[in-house]
């Protein structure tokens, strides 16, 4: 959650490097039993303008190769108003071998990412064995998003690359460079109104929460059984402060803190990926191949310098894109999210420090969606920025202001704070804000297990501790370790822990500090 261009704003989806790990075709080897093809509606009173949505009865379809099952559900698109206009959900699911619990729906964050394709590429990534063994996996795209009602930004994909890798021929930071960056973003949002139309005013995380509600009741669940990774986990908290009696079991893994203020965040993952980036590079000086001499500070300043340079002298890439130092970042915290990819990072720095900038942009487009072709394989990155502008108010703010904000992120994390600064994605944006930032307690909720990791560079563990302490009945699962997320990701103890409260109801007495 920070700006996703010339500024770095950071999208915190548990499948972030889909592209560069082995995830694809990780589909479960046992068949599913037969399944019906339709969804029984649960029975239960709404009012007379949402009852269209909640009676309608969902028919799957065979898809993906015969592998899945498919269906496209209606939501207002409105919910306050929900008879003027409607929105289509899309849906896979994976049915059970055994005797379902029922439906577990599962979201790998953002916002914008795309739960049917999580599902769908990477399913033995987001569950494990035992929750397919007992359960029906729904992924769903949330309204905004990929093959869902979807927001869109451009009409020619060049467009799109000229917002996202142009660089301003201003000096970084400058007055000068921040009016180019609004006036950028105002093209764009004004491209968003013009191609999305007025669903752009919609894409809300509380909307998408009703929506969640609606999936539940149409899928035949009468409470709610929910995996969120990263920007889900906000998505599932909302939920319970909206619907603490339908709660069933909720896990929110890779946790936001839904009291941040959009700085707050900027600065709590701005040290999460300085932290990330110093261990990395401690770990590499333990290998031949490291790009780097001296102490890890004095490579921290090398990485520093190096950006700085990109800034004064972009590198072309041969396809004709110049690297400045928004891209060089992108291509840098990718490979952050998971200590398994840190020697993506060995080979990126290695490359760009021979003056080639093929590799940083091949990682740069892993991070955004972008194809060899030079298209987008979805729209993640446009409902990334449409979804939280809505969600974070954007305050006043002056060339003064955001100088002043840079200099602070400065002194949190000197290497990259700067490139997670003056974030003006939202100002202009066509809709205001619709959230109050503050604290969730979801009173009343079922029991829900929160999961945080220690060094966690995109969802510090800070906020998975604020979350558990805010619900009135969170429950705080640790894992002392690297990466992003943790649940089938980490070790034993935590798949354990969320496993056996899945399936047999068992709430963790304590952290079990795994």
């Amino acid at each position: 959650m920070i700006t996703r261009r010339r500024t770095t704003r950071i999208a915190i989806v548990a499948a972030a490097l889909a592209i560069i790990l082995p995830l694809s075709g990780c589909v479960s080897s046992f068949p599913p039993k037969a399944s019906s093809t339709t969804s029984t509606p649960t029975k239960e009173k709404v009012a007379a303008d949402l009852e269209p949505f909640y009676s309608q009865v969902l028919k799957w379809k065979s898809c993906e190769k015969g592998e899945f099952q498919c269906a496209t559900a209606t939501a207002p698109m409105d919910w306050k108003n929900p008879a003027t206009s409607s929105i289509k959900l899309a849906l896979i699911r994976k049915t059970t071998s055994g005797t379902a619990k029922g439906s577990l729906l599962v979201n790998p964050g953002g916002p914008g990412g795309s739960g049917y394709d999580f599902v769908k590429d990477s399913l033995s990534y987001a569950v494990d064995s035992k929750l397919q063994q007992n359960y029906d996996i729904v992924g769903f795209d949330p309204r905004g998003v990929n093959r869902s009602s979807a927001v869109k930004c451009y009409k020619d994909p060049a467009s799109m690359d000229s917002y996202l890798f142009d660089i301003s021929p201003n000096p970084f930071g400058s007055d000068a460079w921040i009016a180019d960056q609004e006036a950028s973003n105002a093209k764009f949002g004004q491209d968003c109104l013009k191609y999305t139309g007025k669903l752009l005013g919609f894409v809300d995380t509380v909307s998408a929460a009703r929506d969640l509600d609606l999936l539940r009741a149409v899928l035949g669940d009468k409470k709610l059984n929910y995996l969120g990774y990263s920007y889900g986990t906000l998505l599932g908290a909302t939920y319970a402060d909206l619907y603490p009696k339908k709660t069933g079991k909720l896990v929110l893994d890779g946790a936001l803190d839904p009291s941040t203020t959009s700085f707050d965040v900027s600065g709590t993952q701005a040290k999460g990926f300085e932290s990330a980036l110093r261990a990395y590079i401690a770990d590499c000086k333990t290998g031949k191949k490291c790009p780097f001499t001296g102490s890890v500070d004095a490579a921290m300043n090398t990485v520093a310098s190096l950006l700085d340079s990109l800034n004064k002298s972009p590198i072309r890439a041969t396809d004709g894109r110049e690297l400045g130092s928004s891209a060089m970042t992108n291509a840098i915290i990718l490979p952050l999210y998971s200590k398994s990819n840190w020697p993506y990072l060995t080979d990126l720095f290695t490359s760009v420090m021979k003056g080639d900038a093929d590799y940083a942009f091949q990682l740069a487009d892993s991070y955004y969606g972008r194809n060899a072709k030079g298209t987008y394989n979805d729209n993640s990155t446009e409902a990334f920025i449409a979804i939280n502008c809505l969600d974070y108010e954007t305050p006043a703010t002056s060339d003064a202001s955001l100088q002043a904000d840079a200099a602070k992120l400065k002194q949190l994390a000197p290497v990259l704070g700067p490139q997670l600064s003056y974030d003006t994605s939202c100002a202009q944006w066509p809709f205001k804000s619709t959230r109050n930032r503050t604290t969730i307690a979801a009173d009343g909720s079922a029991p829900i297990v929160v999961v945080g990791t220690t060094n966690d560079p995109a969802t510090p563990y800070v906020w998975a501790e604020s979350l558990s302490k805010q619900l009135q009945n969170g429950h705080l699962v640790t894992f002392h370790g690297e990466g992003h997320t943790a649940y089938n990701k980490s070790n034993s103890c935590v798949n354990n822990a969320v496993d056996n409260f899945f399936i047999d109801g068992k709430v963790p007495g304590k952290d079990p500090d795994c």
